[in-house]
């Protein structure tokens, strides 16, 4: 079984930065990919991006394309998002969730991740 719990969420400016945290335990995770997603009141919740812990590849959300950026510690079993130049639209909850899948149509789907964390809120003002 994994843990994830995510940190760093917070209250913001528009225009503001946050880096979020995903610490994990309970497994290896050199062949898992690390997923985030963000869910808004009432909305669906929306990937955001993702990262393969081997090789570190990321994909991006076309929301978060030029403004986030993902980056790993396998030492740590850390995962970290940089969220830079932060909107009001980027408000939501924000989860970590881990899968062993690796091809486009699965790390973008939620249905397809087996783990995930408790979420962490950001509010960006403005």
């Amino acid at each position: 079984q994994v843990q994830l719990v995510e940190s760093g969420g917070g209250l913001v400016q528009a225009g503001g930065s946050l880096r979020l945290s995903c610490a994990a335990s309970g497994r290896t995770f050199s062949d898992y990919v690390m997923g985030w997603f963000r869910q808004a009141p009432g909305k669906e919740r929306e990937f955001v991006a993702v990262i393969r812990w081997s090789g570190g590849n990321t994909y991006y959300a076309d929301s978060a394309k030029g403004r986030f950026t993902l980056s790993r510690d396998n030492a740590k079993n850390t995962v970290y998002l940089e969220m830079n130049s932060l909107k009001p639209e980027d408000t939501a909850i924000y989860y970590c969730a881990a899968t062993s899948a690796r091809d486009y149509l699965s790390v973008v789907n939620p249905n397809r991740y087996a783990y995930w964390g408790q979420g962490t809120q950001v509010t960006v003002s403005s």
